[in-house]
């Protein structure tokens, strides 16, 4: 009976040491679970971090590309603004040099011809060529003679009576006036009416 108790004593024994060598087992492997998971975390934010690095890069690269190229389109517009204040004279002058080479041609004439009246007809071409090139830029001469004074588009240079020409009315014009589009270019210098002296 002793031995009995004694056997079962061991017994008790040799089973409550299984019992705490299978906990010391399963707390190694829950050990080796929990530095594996560490690991596997860390791995993960490591490569995180790596990919968001490389996507700062990536907009970085990006943002230097679209200012350097922000920059350039600049520079062309301010170029070409340039480049049309430099010749934004060079339409009206093509249109001009017809009217040089017919005033060239009538100087030429005028040594080999003694009619004057063909002279006057070559002036007079020249002359049309001339308004009709500024008109094309709306340059427009200013009608004057027989109109009201107005000192918004005149400048008096002299008073005269006359009995055809009412007062305050432009008798004649000693220079014409020209408006570009809506603006004053140059102001008609005239002769202005004092009325009929008589009265």
């Amino acid at each position: 009976m002793i031995e009995t108790e004694k056997n079962s004593t061991e017994s008790i024994e040799d089973s409550q040491d299984d019992e705490l060598l299978v906990d010391a087992e399963s707390d190694s492997e829950g050990g080796a679970s929990a530095e594996t998971s560490e690991e596997d975390t860390g791995d993960d934010l490591a490569a995180k971090l790596k990919e968001a690095q490389a996507q700062a890069m990536e907009s970085h690269e990006n943002m230097l590309r679209i200012a350097a190229e922000s920059e350039n389109f600049k520079k062309r517009i301010l170029r070409e603004q340039e480049n049309q204040l430099k010749y934004a004279e060079e339409n009206l002058l093509k249109e001009l040099l017809p009217s040089i080479d017919n005033l060239e041609r009538a100087m030429s004439e005028e040594h080999n011809t003694d009619d004057i009246s063909v002279l006057m007809e070559g002036i007079e071409l020249t002359l049309k060529g001339l308004l009709s090139a500024l008109e094309k830029f709306e340059c427009k001469p200013i009608k004057s003679v027989g109109n009201p004074f107005d000192p918004n588009f005149h400048e008096a240079i002299a008073m005269e009576p006359s009995s055809e020409i009412p007062e305050q009315s432009v008798i004649n014009e000693f220079e014409k006036g020209y408006l570009y589009k809506d603006r004053l270019l140059r102001a008609s210098k005239v002769i202005v009416s004092k009325g009929n002296a008589d009265e």
